[in-house]
């Protein structure tokens, strides 16, 4: 299994970059997950959007989904299709179909929450509802007979990464703002984002949903003295092998 970022910033993009979003490949199948801005364009650099087997949508925060009006468009009336898989908490469905109308056309829509259980190919898909507003999904991603995924999503500290269950080989964590902020809104810091994954024993961190203007070099540091195991900051077009260092 292997992810590759598609866009890693927090709120709002900076020059050049795109919000989040990420490609899993594994399992035979190809997972779109989280579609914040800029990554429509980014995914297509890496895979023609054919070949796309599911997605799942995080939450209804616009830098986590709004590029999918766009490829909704794409599916309905450029490269018909039917009957790809979408997951979502319920809010985010809706405010898809405030915009671009039906959906049952080109999609199978299923509405997940924390204890949902989904499967795509060799996927395996398990959920767990954050410290975040609105209802916002944190997921493990777990490849039959292989290594295992976490993202945590937005979150505050009043979730832990622990809720993913043991043995992520990988963890992409949020890492929105300094420690100087921690506290002040349901984010993570680098310092906060190394605990959660020391504490959930994970093999290796990737902050991710850095806020334009976050020092990353900080970030890194800070994540580096709470976890003591390898960390790096995600980078758009980059993709890291789960299970490997």
């Amino acid at each position: 299994m292997k992810v590759t970022i598609l866009g890693c910033s927090g709120s709002y993009a900076g020059p050049g970059g795109a919000c989040s979003g990420y490609l899993v490949q594994g399992g035979g199948v190809n997972l779109w997950l989280d579609a914040g801005p800029g990554t429509l364009a980014n995914l297509q650099r890496h895979l023609d959007l054919d070949a796309i087997d599911g997605i799942v949508l995080s939450h209804a925060h616009p830098d986590h989904w709004v590029d999918f009006l766009p490829f909704h468009n794409v599916v309905r009336y450029i490269k018909p299709r039917s009957g790809l898989p979408v997951w979502s908490p319920r809010r985010v469905q809706e405010l898809t179909e405030a915009v671009n109308g039906d959906l049952t056309h080109a999609l199978d829509w299923t509405i997940i929450d924390g204890s949902s259980h989904v499967e795509l190919g060799g996927l395996r898909l398990s959920f767990s509802r954050t410290d975040h507003g609105p209802e916002t999904l944190a997921v493990r991603i777990d490849e039959a007979g292989g290594p295992s995924l976490g993202y945590s999503a937005d979150t505050g500290p009043g979730w832990s990464l622990t809720e993913l269950g043991p043995g992520l080989d990988t963890a992409l964590v949020e890492a929105s703002m300094p420690v100087a902020l921690e506290g002040s809104v349901q984010h993570l810091s680098g310092r906060q984002a190394g605990r959660q994954a020391a504490d959930a024993g994970v093999g290796r961190l990737l902050l991710t949903h850095l806020q334009p203007g976050v020092d990353p070099d900080a970030q890194l540091a800070d994540a580096r003295a709470a976890f003591g195991g390898p960390v790096e900051v995600a980078t758009i077009d980059t993709t890291y092998e789960i299970g490997t260092t």
